[in-house]
């Protein structure tokens, strides 16, 4: 692995804080100018977080230049303000017909990226449509495909709501599985990564919350889930998830057609103190 670790002589201060921060202990900063000790560049996990604690910028590895990273100096949401925005999120199941712009979209898909995962592997795949006409033809091959396995009797007896749902949507146009939204997605992570569901939920809390602080509603459809994973599997790769991922969750999103006019009371916390 080539880590392009580089210091700027003239702004490094040797104060050290690279090598403490690094969680691998590969950076040796205990005499002058940082390094990478011989030998444990494959150690390094991306973190970044050397070039992120330096307090001068002088610091740089896989050819990211410090400027380019937000500055921790200006204020970030309060507590009471992040609270609130946790506290009013609210599934959402009745949207607006407009889409979303790409440009949003690609701004929470961004943002999302910056989630932690287990080992910072970085392996959790977003799958997005961007527009609504996308979105309909995978709704259409969604109740095509339970159609037909309704027809051929290989819809399993347990999952026979997944038929009711598709006749629904043929005969009376209740789309009970998209809910007329007009965005899909999904996380999913290979499945060799212990780490890969939790991983894609975080995105996905991630994702979520920015976007309900722009009047974007989400919801998380387990229903979809079902469907991708116990009753056609086979649409996975068809809209191109592979094979060997497992699907952490899916979400559809667009703009509220609801507006809440306060939060809803929490039934209780489940706690155990350790």
């Amino acid at each position: 692995m080539m880590l392009d670790f580089k210091i700027n002589e003239d702004q490094c201060t040797q104060c050290g804080m690279c090598s403490k921060e690094c969680p691998v202990l590969i950076i040796n900063g205990k005499n002058g100018i940082p390094e990478i000790k011989e030998g444990k560049e494959k150690n390094c996990i991306k973190c970044q977080h050397c070039l992120a604690v330096c307090p001068t910028g002088a610091l740089s590895i896989f050819g990211k230049n410090p400027n380019d990273s937000l500055l921790l100096n200006s204020e970030v949401p309060s507590a009471d303000e992040l609270e609130r925005l946790i506290k009013t999120r609210r599934s959402v199941r009745r949207f607006k017909k407009e889409a979303v712009n790409p440009e949003t979209i690609n701004k929470l898909l961004q943002t999302a990226a910056y989630a932690p995962t287990g080992h910072n592997k970085n392996q959790v795949l977003l799958s997005v449509t961007d527009s609504k006409e996308r979105l309909a033809e995978v709704r259409n091959l969604v109740y095509d495909t339970i159609k037909q396995l309704h027809s051929n009797g290989q819809l399993p007896e347990k999952l026979g709501m997944y038929g009711n749902f598709q006749q629904v949507w043929e005969t009376k146009g209740i789309d009970v599985l998209f809910r007329d939204a007009p965005h899909l997605l999904i996380a999913s992570a290979p499945q060799k990564n212990s780490n890969g569901v939790a991983d894609g939920v975080i995105s996905l809390s991630y994702f979520e919350l920015l976007a309900n602080s722009m009047g974007i509603g989400t919801l998380w459809n387990g229903f979809l889930k079902e469907v991708f994973e116990k009753v056609a599997p086979e649409l996975k790769t068809k809209i191109g998830i592979p094979e060997d991922h497992s699907i952490s969750y899916m979400m559809i999103f667009g703009y509220s057609a609801v507006k809440f006019s306060r939060s809803i009371q929490s039934e209780g916390l489940n706690l155990n103190r350790i």
